[in-house]
């Protein structure tokens, strides 16, 4: 694959500290990159280490991640900083089976640290990269482990954070759901529109390309988005549970929603009322 530029800016893009990447990748999981960059500085300013983040009370945590979404995020990063105190001296570990082991850690995580932090010269695949192998690569579908071979084939020596970033910027900007080819860097060599177009994207059809998500207005995922806000400022009654949530006229799906984040270990219920819940 011909040479790629980095032509995108975010800040995590300007470190290369392992625990700041390691909050990056968190903070970007099914979010995207420009969305995530005010929670990211946040955390980077209140945790500005393992140490920092693990001694915080989740309330805390809870708070610079306001805006993201999907809390349970927030509580994975404490519980990797724990454990990254508790197991490896307060310096996140620089070996994938160590770093998979973290809680929240995943395949895509574990080689992004690896790569953004320690230069190693391995391959992430995330949807965007996904896109990008099974359409100007590959033309066809490709399952999860033949992605990865075929990402970290393509890995030059030396050349593991900008190749990675880059194919991150492709992806984001060019080889997108509905692809946006002008000016994209990989046109002259894009095997899908050098070959012909198959009627049936190969993308479409590829394993690790997300699929569009339920609408969010209405779902659960907005209520408990509701609640866990609320909770962030201070107690909700359980009477209140219900049209903190926005569904005035089902507390039963509410009280649902709260059992599914005190099994998930971020509110717990105490006289009355849901709170933030404590270590």
């Amino acid at each position: 694959m011909q040479s790629l530029r980095v032509v995108r800016d975010f800040p995590w893009r300007r470190t290369r500290d392992p625990w700041k990447i390691l909050i990056a990748e968190f903070c970007c999981q099914q979010t995207q990159a420009a969305r995530a960059a005010a929670a990211y500085e946040r955390c980077c300013a209140r945790f500005a280490t393992p140490a920092d983040c693990a001694a915080a009370p989740l309330r805390d945590v809870l708070e610079a991640w306001r805006g993201l979404g999907y809390y349970r995020r927030a509580r994975d990063l404490q519980q990797a900083a724990i454990r990254i105190v508790e197991h490896h001296g307060g310096s996140v570990p620089d070996d994938l089976d160590q770093l998979l082991e973290l809680p929240g850690v995943g395949a895509y995580t574990a080689r992004a640290v690896l790569a953004f932090a320690f230069g190693r010269d391995v391959a992430i695949v995330d949807t965007n990269v996904a896109r990008v192998l099974s359409r100007a690569v590959a033309n066809r579908p490709l399952g999860r482990a033949e992605a990865q071979r075929l990402a970290d084939s393509l890995v030059g020596e030396g050349r593991g954070w900008e190749h990675n970033q880059a194919m991150l910027d492709v992806g984001a900007l060019h080889c997108t759901a509905v692809a946006r080819c002008d000016g994209c860097p990989l046109l002259p060599s894009c095997r899908w529109r050098l070959e012909g177009e198959d009627a049936v994207d190969p993308a479409a059809r590829t394993s690790g390309v997300s699929r569009r998500q339920p609408p969010y207005r209405g779902s659960d995922r907005e209520g408990r988005g509701r609640l866990l806000a609320a909770v962030v400022d201070g107690p909700v009654r359980l009477e209140a549970i219900a049209v903190t949530a926005g569904w005035p006229d089902d507390p039963g799906r509410a009280g649902r929603v709260v059992d599914a984040l005190v099994e998930e270990g971020l509110v717990a219920r105490a006289r009355g009322e849901i709170r933030v819940r404590e270590r």
